[in-house]
């Protein structure tokens, strides 16, 4: 099994994590280990950028947390109904972009361009809104994590079940976060 991130940056296991402390706990790592210093180790300041990147994401960061702290078996993660509303709106309108970016690049002449504008535009729209909407829930579910790094202070079994679910839906709405944008780019291409 790796080293465990959270061990190496010398931070407790924690489902939260502002940004501050960790590239704090990062930079106090590396001061020491990073190989332009008299004595320092490559291999370890290679560890700890792995860990950086490890813990920056919630995603990446819970999923490190269940595998180093939990004993908690894997298991598959259902959409609920607020991610799956979000999916619901997510599939068709990632068809109907591709089959419009389709159009648009088969279009040649500014006339058929100008004809597809007005469609270009409603899609936009609902990307950027689909967009807003993802990122709030992922909001939502970030707000958790405090409350999941008590429960483990708590010693409270439960929280780990909890914690492996957080991780999925996190995960699913940062795919489709991503999804989103590269279809937006699409479009301003």
């Amino acid at each position: 099994m790796p080293t465990d991130a959270f061990t190496l940056l010398g931070l407790p296991p924690r489902a939260s994590l502002d940004e501050e402390t960790l590239q704090s706990a990062y930079h106090q790592a590396t001061l020491l280990a990073h190989p332009d210093q008299a004595g320092g180790n490559a291999q370890l300041s290679a560890e700890l950028n792995a860990a950086l990147e490890t813990l920056k994401s919630p995603v990446t960061r819970l999923k490190h947390l269940l595998e180093h702290h939990s004993d908690t078996p894997w298991r598959a993660v259902p959409l609920d109904g607020p991610l799956m509303n979000l999916f619901e709106q997510l599939s068709p309108l990632i068809q109907s972009t591709q089959a419009f970016l389709k159009k648009k690049q088969a279009s040649t002449t500014a006339l058929s361009r100008a004809l597809l504008s007005s469609e270009e535009m409603r899609l936009r729209e609902a990307l950027e809104d689909l967009g807003l909407k993802i990122q709030e829930s992922r909001q939502v579910h970030e707000a958790q994590l405090a409350d999941f790094d008590q429960r483990i202070l708590q010693h409270d079994a439960s929280v780990w079940a909890e914690i492996q679910s957080a991780q999925a839906r996190l995960a699913y709405l940062s795919k489709w976060r991503a999804q989103v944008r590269e279809l937006l780019l699409g479009l301003m291409l």
